[in-house]
């Protein structure tokens, strides 16, 4: 694609990398087969290829109207476009550009920012998350259907395992998975403790920055990631294996640090070993496979029929395919096949607040996937998708939706 950048971006970090970004989409129209929006609405303009052109304008100097905001908001950054494309377009990281461009230039009205903001400020913040759960699940019997199906129910952490071992990692508490679903991170840490490696978590740890990333506020953003960067640096000193993280959103975040700050003079090196270090709870425990087999050879036969929904930010985003599904299998539970896995679930961070028409319709059908091949239980990697789906879930089937790891711990400790 020819470019042309206007003066006032051209020569920028941004700049530059946008139009590196633009100069390798040959206009294919791959990616129009597996945009989810493109698949409901079918305008172009909520395709990967639209709204590149939309943001190919903006990024040239035309003028910027509240209809190119709309379509890229519409935009669910499930990153699909980027596993479909052949000329390997980083359409995310275009994306982050753009919507950063076009919010300063058109802005927005007072309730989208109050929205907005009060979404950073109380997701953002495990203290005001916790508290407000707590009030939901006080209140939840007299909410409506729709509202009662977003509060899940409270899911016990269990038992913590003591720091015992040589090896260790670190590990992100993460924001609302912590009030969620306290029981995912209790469980990566037994199944690990169980393999030989010890977790360590970090208390002055904090939002991983992805809420803010695409909320715009990319300030926001690198001053949550410099903090983490602060807190995990004596640990990555005193010898830490990895950090591991078990939300794939928050993954894909905190495998992007060296990206997101390499103008950083003061955290670049460390942001780029941090992104180094990081590893997905299905890494984690797919290294440890010699350890794991063995467990496994003394564990009770048989295992439930399980539908794996992976995550946009497991299969495009951190681009693990398979690895979770290899982890089941091997547990001896019965993967059911789920169709078009490659589709979002239609959670994507805020997206299911903010757009939630669109994001119904695709709980609605990714439910039905999940459900076709009869399943006793559902399995994901993500705490958003988890919680998205459990709504769907549990107006139908109620079949049980647990994050992988708990599972596997629960297999392993038959």
């Amino acid at each position: 694609m020819q470019t042309n950048l206007a003066d006032w971006i051209k020569d920028t970090p941004d700049g530059q990398e946008a139009d590196a970004i633009l100069r390798k989409c040959v206009h294919c129209g791959f990616c129009l087969a597996t945009c989810p929006t493109y698949q409901l609405t079918g305008d172009e303009l909520d395709s990967p290829r639209g709204r590149i052109y939309l943001m190919k304008q903006v990024l040239e100097g035309a003028a910027v109207t509240e209809k190119t905001q709309f379509h890229l908001d519409r935009c669910l950054t499930c990153r699909a476009c980027e596993s479909t494309c052949p000329s390997g377009v980083q359409y995310g990281r275009l994306a982050d550009i753009g919507r950063s461009v076009v919010e300063t230039k058109v802005g927005r009205g007072l309730g989208a920012s109050l929205q907005r903001g009060l979404l950073k400020r109380t997701l953002s913040s495990p203290t005001l998350f916790s508290a407000g759960l707590t009030v939901g699940r006080a209140f939840r019997p007299l909410l409506p259907a729709a509202l009662k199906a977003k509060i899940p129910a409270e899911r016990a952490a269990g038992t913590q395992p003591s720091l015992r071992h040589a090896r260790h990692v670190l590990m992100l508490e993460g924001c609302v998975q912590p009030a969620m679903a306290p029981s995912i991170n209790a469980a990566i840490a037994r199944v690990l403790d169980r393999l030989g490696v010890s977790v360590v978590t970090s208390l002055e740890a904090g939002c991983c920055g992805a809420l803010a990333h695409h909320l715009n506020d990319h300030a926001a953003s690198h001053a949550a990631i410099r903090k983490n960067i602060d807190a995990w640096w004596p640990h990555i000193d005193a010898g830490a294996e990895a950090i591991v993280v078990t939300a794939s959103g928050c993954g894909t975040m905190v495998a992007d640090y060296g990206h997101v700050l390499r103008n950083d003079v003061a955290y670049a090196e460390k942001a780029k070993r941090v992104s180094e270090l990081f590893c997905d709870a299905s890494t984690a425990v797919a290294r440890e496979r010699e350890a794991l087999h063995r467990l496994l050879a003394t564990a009770p036969t048989g295992g439930k029929r399980i539908a794996f929904h992976s995550p946009c930010s497991l299969q495009h985003g951190l681009k693990i395919r398979g690895v979770v599904e290899e982890l089941l299998t091997a547990a001896g539970f019965d993967l059911t096949p789920v169709p078009d896995g490659h589709l979002c679930c239609g959670s994507a961070g805020t997206y299911s607040i903010l757009q939630p028409e669109l994001s119904g319709q695709l709980l609605k059908n990714k439910v039905a996937a999940l459900e076709s091949g009869q399943p006793e239980g559902v399995a994901t990697a993500n705490i958003g998708c988890l919680a998205h789906i459990e709504g769907g879930l549990n107006a139908s089937s109620k079949v049980p939706i647990r994050h992988w790891v708990e599972w596997l711990d629960e297999r392993l400790n038959r």
